[in-house]
């Protein structure tokens, strides 16, 4: 069975993420500061075969195929062969130009003519003596693409998936066939192994199902000043990583105490329903919470205590069915941060509890589950910071959309709801999205199928309450933070013991060691 590939991206110097027509308007304002575009082409070139020699030396024991289109990605493929004939010299080189030579402008034509002059040959055809390859450089289509590849580049795009099985395939910028602005795939695509993009990630190397087929993703800078899109407010989608919030896990001061680390209350759980609220409860000390109570109906806080002798519980009025149907006053005082939803219930008393909590708490407040489906979206965003965690289903009933839509367009529809209910959205899935208030999403690298399994998401909004009970005044990163620590301990779970046999209490267990990478400056991302 062939192993699963996650793929892996490397933060160097910025977390934003570029349309293509970011990453021209990048390229372009670079040119224009005095930085020729063909030094551009030649650092492009060159991240590559720095990469090559650092992940596959000694090239001299490869066989190396690069194949070149007839545009700027094949302009930096033709940087790419260049240098290894002059410089690195595998044990074989075969170039490939997909079209005819004249057709080539700019810097792509003058480094064809500069490769000629250095003498390597270049063929038109992938020929059968090439298909030994051990390494494939795709430099056919980049991120000027829209629809489907087609003609001579579709037909070598075939032959790189279907002729070169034992070959390690590294993608120029993206992988051929893919279009840079959608994570939709329209067409046959190369499979990449690794990709090696340059000064920032593209948004489908980020959003799936195009991310997997970037493999590992190395961002290589090529002269570009990162202000120039780093403290660009117009770029609002940026990737998550550990340096963001690796702050939150420095050492405590050695006087610490349990009040200095926030109280976080969950309001969850009822009576068949325990197993839920309790894991909540015990994520959010897990997370470093400095106190934890959990709030439930009556009936059911025997079997909550029975679950974690540290989680302190609180009994609520209840339904005839063992719902919770009020939330008293006193209980919310001395408390830093409400969790609530989890095995909650949609008894009508109970909706009305949820709906009173989001009008009127004043403390930040995490929503998910069955207060997500009680919740009335015109009440948002309440008197404090709310915080919902929606999967795709709960996506749809929260806008009225069907599903297949939401997962279509996660980006815009986590963005707009963001913005216009002003709320922090963590829209769950495959490579969560975090969305602000004001319109920035930022997407979650580590996830794991590990994880698609019951209580996962009571754990998650323990974790995020937890973290926001000890950081209240960094709550973004918080949620950050909470969200790539859930991912990555599905990795780490399934790593250990396998996707299917991961169960959500396996987070718990996991939690301290994903929390001491991040403290250790540990990025499991990078490739």
């Amino acid at each position: 069975m062939p192993q699963r590939r996650w793929p892996a991206l490397l933060y160097s110097g910025t977390v934003k993420v570029l349309t293509a027509a970011q990453m021209r308007d990048v390229d372009r304002r670079t040119i224009e500061a005095g930085v020729p575009g063909i030094v551009l082409m030649e650092n492009a070139g060159h991240r590559v075969v720095e990469f090559l020699v650092e992940k596959f030396s000694p090239l001299s024991k490869h066989r190396v195929l690069v194949v070149c289109g007839k545009g700027n990605n094949g302009g930096d493929g033709l940087v790419i062969a260049r240098q290894l004939f002059i410089r690195v010299k595998p044990r074989a080189l075969h170039v490939v130009l997909t079209g005819d030579p004249a057709d080539l402008k700019g810097d792509a034509a003058q480094n064809h003519r500069m490769l000629e002059v250095a003498g390597c040959p270049v063929s038109r055809e992938i020929t059968p003596d090439m298909r030994n390859a051990t390494l494939v450089i795709d430099a056919v289509l980049g991120t000027g693409l829209r629809g489907p590849a087609e003609g001579k580049a579709l037909e070598v795009i075939r032959q790189m998936n279907s002729e070169f099985r034992d070959a390690t395939v590294i993608a120029v910028d993206v992988p051929s066939g893919i279009e840079s602005d959608t994570g939709q795939v329209n067409g046959e695509v190369v499979r990449a192994d690794k990709t090696v993009t340059f000064t920032a990630p593209k948004v489908c190397q980020v959003l799936s199902p195009a991310a997997e087929l970037c493999g590992g993703l190395r961002v290589g800078a090529i002269g570009s000043p990162p202000s120039m899109f780093e403290d660009d407010a117009s770029i609002q989608l940026s990737l998550a990583q550990p340096t963001v919030f690796r702050d939150l896990f420095a050492p405590r001061p050695v006087e610490s105490n349990k009040g200095l680390y926030g109280h976080v209350l969950t309001i969850a759980g009822g009576r068949g329903k325990t197993g839920a609220a309790a894991m909540t409860g015990f994520a959010a000390l897990r997370a470093g919470a400095g106190l934890s109570t959990v709030g439930s109906a009556e009936s059911a806080l025997n079997a909550i205590a029975s679950y974690s002798p540290e989680v302190m519980t609180a009994p609520l009025m209840e339904t005839e069915g063992g719902l919770i149907s009020a939330i008293p006053a006193e209980l919310l005082e001395k408390k830093t941060v409400v969790a609530i939803g989890p095995g909650l219930g949609t008894h009508d008393q109970t909706i009305q509890v949820v709906r009173r909590a989001i009008r009127e708490v004043s403390l930040p407040m995490v929503v998910d589950a069955d207060a997500l489906n009680s919740l009335d979206v015109n009440e948002l965003p309440g008197p404090g910071p709310r915080v919902l965690t929606p999967h795709p289903g709960e996506m749809g009933r929260l806008t009225g959309r069907p599903i297949r839509e939401i997962q279509a367009n996660r980006v815009e529809t986590a963005r707009a709801f963001a913005q216009q209910r002003g709320v922090y959205l963590v829209l769950k899935g495959h490579r969560t999205l975090t969305a602000a208030p004001d319109g920035r999403v930022f997407v979650n690298p580590t996830n794991s199928p590990a994880l698609a399994t019951g209580g996962t998401g009571d754990v998650l909004t323990g974790i995020i309450a937890g973290l926001i009970a000890q950081f209240p005044d960094q709550l973004e990163a918080a949620v950050l933070a909470a969200v790539y620590l859930h991912g990555r301990c599905g990795q780490l779970g399934a790593a250990e013991i396998g996707e299917k046999s991961f169960v959500a209490t396996d987070i718990l267990r996991l939690l301290p060691l994903a929390m001491r990478e991040v403290a250790e400056g540990f990025n499991p991302t990078l490739v």
